[in-house]
């Protein structure tokens, strides 16, 4: 934009509308710049005024023209048709963007050379420190699980912090920036913060020190009683209602409010958090908590729900708060859980009750731990025929916020993949030598401090039996899928890998499912010095996660081996056959568990509230009315739509395969 000096005609206009300035020649104005919409306004050091020429329409219908009125502004440049007014103490050091709105306001203003929020460091997991993982605006959880965690390689850990140092002095400045078509309202003290476009703050009491990193495609909302220092909060993100944060990074799409409190924790994607409170957490994407006596503590969760009044300790009273504890992907707490750390549960579990033993359950995923006279009770792979957790898995994708084009976490949503697969076969491992080493008659087994009934133990090896069939299987006929082969030969070219990548182990970087190869290399690169930039390794996860399915593929083909006795490279027809029955009949037998689960919910049980004043017949009524009846249930008629759907497209392909088998 060019600007020119004001002229003396103006300047004794704006003198006659009660303006001051402590030098009228270092202000400079757009051209088009009229003084009719500009009052009771100080200037003081270098002030760049754009042209008022449009109107605001407030709810309500009110509209007030753009302009300044009862404002004090010092080194200030204001772009084009903002409208600032009653900023009760001044603005200081600021670049505002066009369309702006500011009102009531006490005072914004930059304080000497600002890394607005950039490098703070947030110590997660461990409150004494040892993990701190610095904060930026390219912050994915994907680079702060890697910070936080993989501690063994310190030359690592220096060469992130040192990439994130780069970033946060590159965007630092003495002049902080207010984005266009901003809304500032009815708030307390605005300290170094970098705000972006589109961004609405109205009665926020004090924000310190950090960047609102909104955009047009992804406004961010700061409302009443808002207090933030040392913080970065990400594109769609909703910060209201008193919330307090302090040393805390909002990853995009999240939602705190309803009086939450949180310190020294990390919220990424899409998590939730209303009344409860949070310290030194590592919140992965999808993280909810909803409940005022519910409080995470020195913990690592990711697609997680925490029922009212879940707790951790994260100290035994000895040497200060130095534990920590990983609830892995999808795990639940019920009411009045409680965790001692350090303890580690595995993927897909339910946590119910209080447990002080340090229970090691990673190997063991989709599991109850159930706490009975403080003793914790294992029952392996039972949450594989919740209806639950089936609910929770359809639900995520559903219900992603961000509307960010630039993604800052890759999310997989998958609930069966290498990462809990590899889980499975270690877990059905585990509870065969279990059976071996105690006898198949015992009727306990025990855990590392866990129990294990009998019947558990031999249901848990059955379950997860299954769903090896059905991942295994699924893999399989995707593969084959729209494909007509000749021969056997032509079936074993298509089920060769088309990349040596994903065979050995696979890890979930908070969100990001990858083999540990991809994660090792990257890792190799970033000390080494080839890969140095925030974006660049954002990018690399972006790759391992668009590579997914040509990674999960090569995992699986060498598992076939292992788990159904049969060499790839001599596959037949016939083979695959044998393989998509046994998937037909573990789809089906998952399928018919999760019908029976959700019948469960139906029950005359379940009715018990409902027909409050009336008879058995009106029970029932009032209960239909309220949560329909169970054959037309939606998730019900899914479930009989997907054992359908899943029986031709095995049936589909044994059609294709007999032709060759004869």
């Amino acid at each position: 934009m060019n600007y020119r000096k004001l002229t003396n005609r103006e300047i004794t206009s704006l003198q006659a509308q009660s303006c001051l300035a402590d030098d009228w020649e270092r202000i400079s104005v757009a051209e088009g710049f009229t003084t009719e919409y500009v009052h009771h306004t100080r200037f003081s050091g270098e002030v760049r005024l754009g042209v008022f020429e449009s109107d605001f329409t407030l709810p309500g219908g009110i509209k007030k023209h753009s302009g300044l009125r009862h404002v004090t502004l010092h080194n200030v440049t204001v772009g084009n048709n903002c409208c600032i007014e009653n900023i009760q103490n001044y603005i200081a050091n600021y670049d505002i963007g066009d369309s702006t709105f500011i009102e009531n306001v006490d005072r914004i203003l930059t304080e000497g050379v600002s890394r607005f929020g950039n490098g703070v460091e947030v110590s997660v997991l461990n409150e004494t420190g040892g993990r701190e993982v610095p904060i930026s605006d390219k912050l994915s959880a994907h680079i702060a699980y890697i910070m936080a965690l993989y501690r063994h390689r310190p030359s690592l850990t220096a060469r992130l912090k040192e990439i994130t140092d780069f970033y946060a002095s590159k965007h630092a400045s003495d002049r902080g920036c207010i984005g266009s078509q901003v809304t500032i309202l009815n708030t307390g003290s605005i300290k170094n913060v970098r705000i972006g476009d589109c961004c609405r703050i109205s009665g926020a009491g004090r924000l310190y020190n950090g960047s609102i990193n909104s955009r047009t495609e992804a406004p961010v909302h700061i409302g009443h009683g808002v207090i933030c220092e040392d913080f970065i909060i990400s594109s769609g993100s909703h910060v209201d209602d008193g919330a307090m944060l302090t040393r805390c990074f909002v990853g995009q799409a999240c939602r705190l409010g309803h009086s939450y409190s949180a310190s020294d924790s990390l919220f990424f994607s899409n998590c939730q958090g209303e009344n409860g409170e949070a310290c030194a957490i590592f919140a992965g994407p999808f993280t909810v908590t909803h409940h005022k006596s519910t409080l995470l503590i020195a913990g690592m969760f990711s697609f997680m729900n925490a029922g009212s009044g879940s707790n951790q300790s994260n100290h035994m009273y000895k040497l200060g708060p130095i534990h920590q504890g990983i609830l892995e992907r999808g795990s639940k707490t019920s009411s009045d859980s409680y965790i001692l750390w350090p303890a580690k549960v595995g993927a897909f579990s339910l946590v119910m009750g209080r447990h002080v033993n340090h229970a090691d359950t990673s190997n063991l995923p989709f599991s109850y731990l159930i706490e009975q006279q403080n003793t914790t009770y294992l029952a392996p792979g039972v949450n594989l025929r919740s209806v639950g957790t089936i609910r929770d898995a359809q639900k995520w994708p559903k219900r992603d916020g961000r509307t960010d084009p630039d993604k800052l976490d890759f999310i997989n949503y998958n609930l069966l993949s290498p990462y809990t697969v590899q889980k499975m076969f270690k877990g059905r491992e585990i509870l065969l030598n279990l059976r071996q080493a105690s006898g198949e008659l015992s009727d306990i087994y025990s855990f590392h401090s866990a129990k294990i009934r009998n019947s558990a133990l031999v249901k848990g090896i059955q379950l997860y039996e299954t769903a090896i069939h059905k991942f295994l299987g699924n893999s399989i006929i995707k593969r084959l899928e729209e494909m007509q082969f000749r021969n056997n030969e032509e079936i074993r070219a298509r089920l060769r890998p088309d990349t040596a990548t994903g065979s050995g182990e696979w890890v979930d970087v908070a969100g990001l499912i990858a083999p540990k190869s991809e994660i090792e290399r990257l890792i190799d690169n970033i000390e080494t010095g080839s890969v140095n930039r925030l974006k660049d390794i954002n990018a690399e996860f972006e790759q391992m996660h668009l590579n997914y399915y040509t990674y999960e593929w090569t995992w699986a083909y060498g598992k076939i081996e292992e788990f159904y006795g049969i060499c790839p490279e001599e596959m037949t027809a016939t083979d695959i056959i044998r393989i998509v029955e046994k998937w037909k009949e573990a789809v089906v037998g998952l399928d018919n568990m999760l019908y029976e689960d959700a019948r469960k919910e139906f029950s005359l049980a379940s009715m018990t509230g409902f027909g409050a004043d009336g008879s058995r017949q009106e029970k029932k009524q009032d209960f239909e009315q309220v949560r329909g009846d169970f054959e037309s249930n939606p998730f019900v008629t899914a479930v009989l739509k997907h054992i359908e759907v899943k029986t031709a497209l095995g049936d589909e392909l044994i059609g294709r395969m007999k032709q060759i088998a004869g």
